[in-house]
């Protein structure tokens, strides 16, 4: 008789442990839903020049922006579809305009020279992980 009362509770935990991981398991994915229905503003390419926002271009619009600096210097910016692009500088290395397409979260294009910056926010996560971005 001891044996089937130690039996039953045994069942009764195991009911209980199960119970929980399901709640768990169910709140984990609401949660992640929840999260994911937040971030949904449209990914856009944000343009610094010498450490001031010069704009901001959505990637979903396709755009050309001449971005002229006091000195004379440029640099031209193209969003096409669904990237940011920088095809032309008057900088003298053009790393800038030999960089590729950017288009995914914290992705940026860095031009030193003209002390412009292109970084992508909101924008689909680039599956590799922050050590090695």
């Amino acid at each position: 008789m001891q044996e089937n009362q130690t039996e039953k509770k045994k069942r009764k935990g195991d009911v209980v442990l199960i119970a929980v991981i399901l709640v768990l398991a169910v709140a984990a994915y609401v949660g992640i839903k929840f999260y994911q229905g937040m971030s949904t503003e449209e990914p856009v390419a944000v343009v610094t020049v010498d450490g001031a926002e010069y704009g901001r271009f959505p990637l979903d619009v396709d755009v050309t922006e001449k971005i002229e600096l006091p000195d004379g210097a440029y640099n031209i910016l193209v969003v096409k579809d669904g990237a940011a692009d920088i095809t032309e500088a008057s900088c003298p290395d053009g790393i800038c305009v030999n960089h590729r397409a950017v288009s995914r979260q914290s992705e940026t294009i860095v031009c030193l020279p003209n002390k412009v910056v292109v970084e992508i926010e909101n924008g689909e996560e680039s599956g590799v992980d922050s050590m090695t971005n």
